[in-house]
């Protein structure tokens, strides 16, 4: 236990589209500085805890709190929602995602897509944050491409490109949904290259991936996801080295490379 609270916290999280459970109870949390990886099947419901954590999905029970402020709610249920929208705002604003697919705008070039929510979220002013745009697009290798529109760059520059915009918000954690499961698995390693380098920076993230190498190498604490339930939980060396789980085992088994 830490003296400060955890940057992200949920606690006993319940999702559900309709009549169907996705989450059924999950709680983690995601320290200053550590890494958490989710790993599971697909369906298991890893990318809808991360949207639950960034509030881009409404959950029906449970707690969501960040750096040790909860979410206020109204209503129950299916009709629960947040109560603050302002809340929301400021919640996200210092949790950055970035997404499977790049979501880049098409009209506005490598440079003007990463200033462009510092200047329209928080008001800054665009000769404030150009100079910190150009040195993230160059800290992820890219820094040629500042110019450039998103269509005259490949997948791994275009997700490098999105993660220096997520970056650029100055967030106080970073949440990856499958940031490399997109690419052709030459343009992976230049992504997973800049997430090592991030994890080394002790940044705080959560992570969800089916590269088993890349949980195993940049996590503190790996969690198992089966069904919409904690599976088995711990550090990665003991999760990937001693899986106690028969389903986790199963997982890791047909994860392995042929």
């Amino acid at each position: 236990m830490t003296e400060t609270a955890p940057v992200i916290e949920i606690r006993n999280l319940h999702k559900s589209y309709g009549t169907l459970e996705v989450l059924k109870g999950v709680s983690i949390r995601a320290e200053k500085g550590h890494v958490v990886s989710l790993i599971g099947s697909s369906g298991s419901g890893k990318s809808t805890l991360l949207r639950c954590c960034n509030l881009l999905e409404d959950s029906q029970q449970g707690e969501v709190i960040f750096a040790g402020e909860a979410v206020k709610w109204q209503g129950s249920g299916l009709a629960r929602r947040p109560a603050d929208r302002a809340q929301v705002t400021r919640f996200r604003t210092n949790l950055s995602m970035v997404f499977q697919q790049f979501n880049l705008w098409s009209h506005m070039t490598v440079l003007q897509n990463v200033m462009e929510a510092p200047v329209t979220v928080l008001g800054r002013k665009p000769a404030e944050v150009e100079p910190l745009a150009r040195a993230l697009l160059a800290k992820v290798g890219i820094g040629d491409k500042a110019e450039n529109w998103p269509a005259q760059l490949s997948g791994g520059q275009q997700q490098r490109a999105a993660i220096a915009r997520a970056l650029c918000m100055q967030p106080e954690a970073l949440l990856f949904d499958e940031p490399t499961s997109a690419l052709d698995p030459e343009l992976q390693q230049e992504v997973v290259k800049v997430i090592k380098d991030l994890a080394g920076e002790h940044r705080t993230m959560i992570l969800v991936t089916h590269d088993m190498r890349l949980a195993a190498e940049v996590s503190d604490h790996v969690v198992f996801l089966h069904q919409g339930r904690i599976e088995e939980e711990g550090p990665p060396a003991t999760l990937f080295g001693a899986p106690k789980s028969e389903r986790l085992q199963q997982f890791l088994s047909a994860s392995a490379p042929t």
